[in-house]
């Protein structure tokens, strides 16, 4: 398969500090990669050099074969970018936005009117096309800024945590946006600190933290990593909760008490360990309220994933 991005042993530093300290990753065209991280991980100086906007100082990185220090002008025919905030001209109308970015790109003027009226429409800001930017709600400003950056039909598109700062009705709409665009071919790489949005986007996912990848894989294998699936047993009686662990040992399954939360935690590894504890309960006789399954999040995959390199 073809790959949008390919980036080996990416290095930039500012002074002292290191903010990608070879960085390796590689996105195949037509997907989503999510890249985590948290705040000062380096994920917008990763966004930055793949743009062309920050040289590296050493490594390589490639879009769609382009190298992007030795010919970042065919790098920056690929690529449109969606930054942290919505960089529209506030003082003209969302229309007027759209026609300046259009002819920029090279389009004769009847035809860049033409697409700036389709893109309003396709983005639902056809009734206030003619309004100015700063009148817009910061959701309709987001929808603008997205706009603006598909105009030209790139081939990779870069979003730099795009729904910071907008509530949850205009964040779904954006997700249903950027989908949208991944199902027409478009390579996607957003950066994101919402676990929520990496999981209901990406392919797959890279976590970044001081400058270096320390996972990848997709979320269900990150989430693995961590734990993978949990049993929790809640007897009636929290005193009966060591009868279960000692019942549980017989079966030669180690499960540990939260008093806090009043159950017994088994982490599940091997695929017959839910069997044999269902029945290791059974024999302990011990009166229980509720047993269940649970899965660790991508959050707590995250926590556990940045907290390792502290």
């Amino acid at each position: 398969m073809t790959s949008a991005i390919e980036v080996e042993g990416l290095v930039k530093r500012f002074g002292d500090h290191r903010a990608l300290d070879g960085v390796d990753f590689t996105v195949p065209a037509g997907r989503i990669l999510g890249l985590l991280g948290p705040n000062g991980a380096g994920k917008t100086t990763a966004v930055r050099v793949l743009s062309t906007l920050l040289r590296p100082d050493a490594g390589r990185a490639r879009i769609f074969g382009y190298d992007v220090v030795k010919e970042p002008h065919e790098v920056r025919r690929c690529i449109a970018l969606t930054g942290q905030f919505a960089s529209v001209d506030q003082e003209i109308s969302g229309r007027e936005n759209l026609y300046l970015i259009a002819r920029l790109l090279g389009m004769p003027a009847r035809r860049a009117r033409a697409r700036a009226d389709g893109m309003l429409e396709r983005f639902r800001l056809g009734d206030v096309g003619g309004k100015l930017a700063r009148e817009y709600s910061g959701g309709m400003r987001r929808r603008l800024d997205l706009a603006a950056s598909l105009i030209g039909d790139p081939r990779l598109i870069y979003l730099d945590e795009p729904t910071t700062g907008l509530d949850p009705h205009s964040r779904n709409e954006l997700w249903a946006m950027v989908k949208e665009r991944a199902l027409a071919g478009s390579t996607v790489l957003l950066t994101t600190q919402y676990m929520e949005e990496a999981e209901a986007l990406a392919d797959s996912v890279v976590v970044v933290d001081r400058g270096r990848v320390i996972a990848a894989g997709t979320a269900a294998e990150l989430r693995a990593r961590v734990g993978g699936r949990t049993l929790q047993i809640r007897p009636v009686h929290l005193q009966d909760a060591a009868a279960i662990v000692e019942s549980l040992a017989l079966e030669g399954l180690y499960a540990r008490i939260d008093q806090e939360a009043c159950v017994v935690r088994l982490p599940l590894v091997e695929p017959d360990e839910l069997t044999r504890a269902v029945r290791a309960i059974t024999a302990s006789a011990v009166d229980v309220l509720a047993v269940d399954t649970q899965v660790a999040s991508l959050d707590e995959a995250f926590i556990e994933l940045t907290r390792s390199t502290e």
